[in-house]
């Protein structure tokens, strides 16, 4: 008896949490939805803007390597003792070189944790919302000609607020 009504109550609190979830999916987009769905992308881009500067900055700035010709170099012979011999690649080179693929093989992992963070852990987006507006995308052409415009508009703002100063200052004076 006392398992029936255990599992009457689980049931339903399952069955309330879903139909709670089902109810934010529902209607269509707003603006707002889709303006803050199009932040979460532009904050990801930017986000993959800056790593990948990083990225740059680690071969042509690496003291080591000596600059992006070297880096090709090795890069070429990498993985072929012979090539990597003739090319007269030192095992600081090749700790050097390593760390950088180590860096860039960890880049994709390191984007999609910021980009979850950004839907569970920020004031960014819910996401009951950015889960609506993705199924929205997939459903409807012209939701995803908006969502593009308006993320071409919200980097447009903050190439304008990065050249004014500062994109976060941008965001202050709104």
């Amino acid at each position: 008896m006392m398992k029936k009504l255990l599992l009457s109550a689980l049931l339903l609190s399952f069955f309330g949490m879903v139909s709670y979830a089902q109810e934010a999916t529902e209607g269509p987009v707003t603006d707002e939805e889709l303006t803050q769905y199009a932040t979460v992308e532009v904050m990801t881009s930017q986000y993959v803007e800056q790593k990948t500067e990083e990225l740059r900055n680690m071969i042509l700035n690496n003291e080591v390597i000596d600059g992006g010709a070297r880096y090709n170099e090795i890069k070429a012979a990498w993985g072929d003792e012979a090539k990597m011999s003739e090319a007269n690649v030192t095992d600081e080179e090749k700790t050097a070189y390593q760390a950088i693929l180590d860096f860039q093989g960890g880049l994709q992992q390191s984007v999609v944790d910021y980009k979850t963070g950004l839907i569970t852990d920020s004031d960014v987006i819910s996401v009951s919302v950015y889960n609506k507006v993705l199924g929205a995308l997939k459903e409807d052409p012209s939701v995803k000609e908006k969502l593009d415009s308006l993320i071409e508009e919200l980097k447009q703002k903050a190439s304008e607020g990065e050249e004014d100063g500062s994109s976060e200052e941008a965001e202050d004076g709104k």
